[in-house]
C-alpha cells in the first residue's frame, strides 16, 4: 500500500509524499492493531481512580511499559525488523496492559456485558472532554505534519522532543488526578472553602514542579537528545525546540495542576471552551504561519507555548473567581 498513491487517505495529508510518509505506513499498519487494547487500559485507569486505587494501574502501566522497552531495541535492531518493530512492541505492551486491567476487573466481579444506558450517560457526561480532546489532537497532528514536511530531521527532532513533552505532561498529570479527587471529596462533602484551599496548594505545588523539572531538563540539553538519535541532522534540530519545551515546564506545572481542579469540580464545560479557544487562536495559527513562512521548529513550539499561557490565564481567571467551586454539583448536567 504506497501512502504517495492516495490508498492511504490519513497519512498523505499528514506527511505528503516521500520516505516519511512511506515509514508512517508501515507503523500505522501494525500500531492500529493495539487500538483497542489502548481503549481497555484507559476505561480500566478510570474505573481505578474512581474506586480511588492508584496503585494497581501503576503497576500495571509499568509492567506493560517495561516490556515495550525491552522488547523494542531488540525487535528493531537485533531482529532487524526497523520500525515496523517498534510497532509491534507498542501492540505487545498494549496487549499486555490491557489484559492486566481485565483481570483486575475479573478479580472484582465487575460485569464486562455492554450496558447501552450506561454507555450513553457516559457519553453525555464525556461530551466536553471529547470536544476538549479532540482539540488537542487537531493541533498535535497538525504540528507533526508541519515538521515533517519542514524535513525528515525537523521531524525526528519534533517526536523526540514531543515525546519528552508528553511524558513530563504524564509526571505533572499525577498532580491533576491528585487535586480531581481531592476536590471532588471536598465538594462532595460540602465544603467549597476546602476546595479552594486544596486548588491553591494544589496551584503552588504544580509550579514547584514544573520549574524543578524545567531545571532539571536545561541541564541536560546536551546529554539527553543523544540517548534518542545520533544523527547530527536531528541533534542540530533539538536545540530550536529544546529551549522552548524547558521554558514551559512551569507553565505546565500549573496549568495541568487546575485542569485536575476543575475536572472534580466537574467545570468541563470551562474545560472545553478554554481548551478550544487557545488551540484555534494561540496554537493552530503559528502552525500555519510556520508551514507558510518556513519557520519549522521554533514556530510550531511557540504556537504550543502560545496556547499554553492562554490556558494559563483562562484558568488563573477561572480560580480565582472562585464559581467553580459548587458544592453538591451534578456533575451529569455539566
Amino acid at each position: 500500500m504506497s501512502c504517495s498513491r492516495g490508498r492511504w487517505p490519513g497519512c498523505s495529508p499528514l506527511a505528503g509524499a516521500g520516505p516519511i510518509a512511506a515509514a508512517a505506513v508501515s507503523w500505522l499498519r501494525i500500531a492500529l492493531l493495539g487500538a483497542p487494547f489502548v481503549l481497555v487500559t484507559m476505561a480500566g485507569n478510570g474505573w481505578m481512580r474512581g474506586v480511588q486505587d492508584a496503585v494497581k494501574p501503576l503497576r500495571y502501566v509499568l509492567a506493560a511499559n517495561v516490556a515495550s522497552a525491552i522488547l523494542c531495541p531488540v525487535l528493531v535492531y537485533v531482529v532487524g525488523w526497523g520500525l515496523p518493530g517498534s510497532a509491534v512492541a507498542n501492540v505487545a505492551c498494549q496487549l499486555v496492559g490491557a489484559a492486566l486491567f481485565l483481570r483486575a476487573l475479573r478479580a472484582e466481579h465487575v460485569p464486562l456485558r455492554p450496558q447501552p444506558r450506561t454507555i450513553l450517560a457516559q457519553l453525555k457526561l464525556g461530551r466536553d472532554l471529547v470536544v476538549r480532546s479532540l482539540a488537542f489532537q487537531v493541533t498535535g497532528v497538525a504540528a507533526t505534519s508541519v515538521a515533517a514536511r519542514t524535513s525528515a530531521e525537523a521531524a525526528g527532532a519534533h517526536q523526540v522532543v514531543l515525546q519528552l513533552w508528553s511524558f513530563l505532561a504524564m509526571v505533572l498529570d499525577s498532580l491533576a488526578i491528585a487535586a480531581q479527587a481531592l476536590v471532588g471529596a471536598a465538594l462532595g462533602a460540602g465544603s467549597a472553602d476546602q476546595a479552594r484551599s486544596v486548588a491553591r496548594r494544589i496551584t503552588g505545588y504544580g509550579l514547584v514542579l514544573g520549574t524543578g523539572l524545567g531545571v532539571v531538563f536545561a541541564a541536560l540539553a546536551g546529554i539527553l537528545p543523544r540517548a534518542f538519535t545520533a544523527d547530527p541532522g536531528v541533534l542540530a534540530q533539538i536545540p530550536l525546540a529544546w529551549w522552548i519545551f524547558v521554558l514551559l515546564q512551569p507553565i505546565a506545572g500549573v496549568v495541568f495542576a487546575l485542569d485536575g481542579v476543575f475536572l472534580g469540580a466537574g467545570d468541563a464545560a470551562f474545560l472545553r471552551t478554554a481548551t478550544i479557544l487557545a488551540a484555534f487562536l494561540g496554537y493552530l495559527p503559528m502552525i500555519v504561519l510556520s508551514l507558510i513562512l518556513r519557520w519549522g521548529l521554533v514556530g510550531i513550539w511557540t504556537g504550543l507555548s502560545l496556547m499554553m499561557v492562554i490556558r494559563l490565564v483562562t484558568l488563573l481567571i477561572r480560580q480565582r473567581s472562585g464559581r467553580w467551586a459548587v458544592v453538591g454539583a451534578d456533575l451529569a448536567k455539566s
